[in-house]
């Protein structure tokens, strides 16, 4: 009778995992400052549930339908040795139809844990993103306290400011990142990767200035939510926020630089229009948990009582958009607007630099060139400078300035 009762047991369990077996087709890992992202992407919806163990200090995630495979396997050499919070992943079968996954943790972490449906060239997507506490915490804080303590952006000598009587500061936003490439060219250039490398080379010309300094958004290769990049500008009170761009369009034959502001009231071209939206869309194919209220965003995409805000942005995009001019053909002679959610900061002038179209193979190929992305970076540097030397910047007496 009891062996009767085992292979009744073993028929369903059998059962159970033809019936929950599904194919893990990719696994990444993006490791961030400010937390690390782990995506398993698989051709079916997978079912899971997750919890925390102290001492030592593991996350662990139960899934179902999750079966054995070389991807699962190569999970662990993943793990970079610079990762902030994780340190190993350990998988094996926890019970009939589920795999149990342990992330060997270097801190105590705040997850966040959600599922994606299929978008552009993903399928389904288990996303895990492990935030440390300071990180959970500034998340919190509507102006993202703890983010100053990580823009390493450095005081300088007081009598290296002959003409102004602060230091002005510069946010540099890298379109795209992680999870998420952006446009892909015609040879396969991703346009985080490209966005990254100019963002990087402004960041190093505005720091050599006497009376600037620059903050990048991101400076590695992860995904960060639109509204996130313009908390990390508000919480270190950036005068000018940048956002580095490089274009796609249905046609390859389509080339040129652009340059736009935020609209209040709908888009100044159809194919303005349809760019805003592309780059809206970012947030669904980097992947953005949507059960996550975030108050204070709310608060600034409902306030567009930003008129004098636009009216500067509009006078640093047309600098901007006459220095690179000499550098690129201009797709568009006048500075265009749309909705773009990455400019809705209310009080920070904020463009968004298209720098040529990364869909046209020539631009493609210009593109990924060390010099002609310093040339870029060195346009974008004078129309930044060009504007300050018109509308300075009014002194700032806080603590935050200080400190800078």
């Amino acid at each position: 009778m009891a062996g009767i009762r085992f292979i009744a047991w073993l028929a369903l369990a059998l059962i159970n995992l033809s019936v929950y077996a599904g194919t893990l087709t990719a696994a990444r890992m993006w490791p961030s400052p400010d937390y690390t992202r782990i995506t398993l992407e698989s051709d079916a919806p997978l079912k899971f549930r997750h919890f925390t163990l102290s001492n030592p200090e593991r996350f662990v995630i139960d899934v179902e339908g999750l079966d054995r495979s070389e991807t699962l396997a190569g999970l662990p050499a993943m793990v970079s040795e610079t990762d902030p919070f994780v340190v190993n992943v350990r998988s094996a079968v926890n019970r009939p139809g589920v795999m149990r996954l342990v992330f060997e943790l270097k801190t105590t972490v705040n997850p966040s844990v959600f599922s994606l449906n299929p978008m552009g060239e993903y399928g389904h997507r288990l996303v895990i993103d492990l935030y440390g506490a300071a990180q959970a915490q500034a998340q919190a804080e509507p102006a993202g306290k703890a983010a100053v303590n990580n823009a390493s952006v450095a005081p300088k000598p007081a009598n290296a400011m002959p003409k102004f009587n602060r230091l002005m500061v510069v946010a540099i936003d890298a379109g795209h990142g992680g999870e998420d490439p952006g446009a892909i060219g015609a040879n396969g250039s991703r346009e985080k990767h490209i966005t990254l490398k100019i963002a990087r080379k402004l960041k190093e010309k505005i720091d050599a200035e006497p009376n600037m300094r620059a903050y990048l958004t991101r400076d590695g290769d992860y995904f960060i939510p639109l509204h996130e990049r313009v908390n990390k500008a508000r919480a270190v009170k950036a005068d000018l926020f940048v956002s580095v761009h490089a274009d796609a369009f249905m046609r390859p034959e389509a080339r040129g630089s652009s340059v736009f502001a935020l609209s209040e009231n709908g888009a100044t071209s159809a194919a303005a229009r349809w760019l805003a939206k592309r780059e809206n869309d970012a947030d669904l194919i980097g992947g953005v948990n949507i059960d996550v209220k975030d108050k204070y965003l709310k608060r600034t995409l409902i306030d567009l009582s930003q008129t004098a805000t636009i009216n500067d942005s509009l006078r640093l995009a047309d600098y901007v958009l006459k220095e690179i001019g000499s550098v690129n053909t201009l797709h568009k002679r006048e500075v265009e607007q749309a909705g773009f959610a990455v400019l809705k900061a209310p009080d920070i002038p904020s463009i968004l630099v298209e720098t040529a179209f990364i869909s046209n193979p020539e631009e493609e190929k210009r593109l990924n060139d060390e010099a002609y992305q310093d040339k870029l970076a060195n346009a974008m540097l004078n129309g930044i400078k060009a504007y300050f030397d018109k509308h300075p910047p009014a002194g700032r007496t806080t603590k935050v300035a200080r400190e800078m």
